[in-house]
């Protein structure tokens, strides 16, 4: 090798050495000030309530205050964007649901970011299964009996949902496309409204969060049919999965889910750190137990397994939204 090949390649080591050790350096000093989570959702929700939970754990770990911010609106999207076109430094972070980080890209023909370019996947913090109910008048006690109404009132029944493009409608917009019962959606603002409507029986099934069912099914003004998820849940144990009975394909066994991500070009040594505070958040009792009270079940997935749950639901819901012709635009 001449010389100026061997000074070019000592250079080319020396820069790829230099560019290591500011990545390095960069993970090492991090954070280096306060910590904002971004929640698009207004206070007081499930996700308002986890990231507050975990931004006071985390903070103490990381030595940072980690402030939470409630940016609402756009169905998730103003948060979002907030977050997609912040620093890449991992001191802005949003916690959100799959319906933002997901599901939106679908239902919007336009967004003001790329949602699977300029937002990086951090933790998927927990799944959130959802529950099947019926109005108690629906003679119906498990899934077996709920095929059968819904084949004798084809045509004939409504379903609620919090919204178009949501999980709970594109869930049950399936169940009647693949049982041809030829429901009719009736989207609510929200899941209070819903529910209260599905309690006067102006509508006969719905799938809402546990924590929004519970209290109702514990009181018998609502039946649980099944739950989401390839797993009973804790608050519901008695409530068998969808898959146990039959129900097996994807869109019944995916879940909604909350997760942390974090502005796309964040340097992947700050996104593990944020993963890793996270695992270490969700595997303490106390929140442990809070977050389970929430009909949640902690997964705290980091980047490369996030990333691979996302990778196998990002058809299935694309496939859902197109066959339901849900939009948001």
């Amino acid at each position: 090798m001449n010389k100026p090949t061997t000074r070019r390649a000592c250079l080319g080591m020396l820069g790829a050495s230099a560019l290591c050790l500011g990545v390095g350096a960069r993970a090492q000093s991090y954070p280096s000030k306060p910590i904002q989570f971004i929640v698009p959702y207004p206070a007081g929700g499930a996700t308002d309530s986890v990231a507050r939970l975990l931004a006071e754990k985390m903070g103490k770990k990381l030595g940072q205050t980690v402030i939470v911010e409630n940016k609402a609106g756009a169905s998730g999207i103003l948060g979002t964007d907030l977050v997609a076109k912040a620093a890449p430094d991992g001191h802005t972070v949003t916690v959100s649901l799959s319906s933002a980080l997901l599901i939106n890209q679908f239902l919007f023909k336009k967004l003001p970011y790329n949602a699977q370019k300029d937002i990086a996947l951090v933790s998927q913090i927990a799944v959130a299964p959802i529950v099947l109910l019926v109005h108690p008048s629906v003679p119906a006690n498990n899934v077996a009996e709920l095929q059968k109404y819904m084949a004798a009132n084809k045509g004939k029944l409504s379903y609620g949902s919090w919204g178009i493009g949501s999980t709970a409608h594109l869930t049950t917009a399936h169940l009647s496309q693949i049982q041809n019962v030829d429901m009719s959606h009736v989207p609510y603002k929200g899941e209070a409204p819903m529910l209260q409507d599905l309690i006067g029986g102006q509508i006969k099934l719905s799938f809402a969060s546990a924590l929004g069912a519970k209290p109702f099914v514990d009181a018998g003004k609502l039946k649980a049919i099944g739950v989401t998820g390839d797993k009973r849940m804790g608050v519901l144990p008695n409530v068998p999965t969808l898959a146990e009975q039959g129900l097996k394909d994807d869109v019944f066994r995916f879940t909604g889910w909350i997760a942390m991500a974090a502005p796309g070009a964040t340097p992947k040594a700050v996104v593990q750190r944020l993963a890793d505070e996270v695992k270490a958040a969700c595997a303490l009792p106390d929140v442990r137990e809070r977050i389970v009270a929430m009909g949640f079940d902690p997964v705290a997935r980091g980047p490369e397994e996030f990333a691979a749950v996302y990778k196998a639901e990002l058809p299935v819901w694309e496939r859902l939204v197109k066959q339901t012709g849900a939009t948001l635009d």
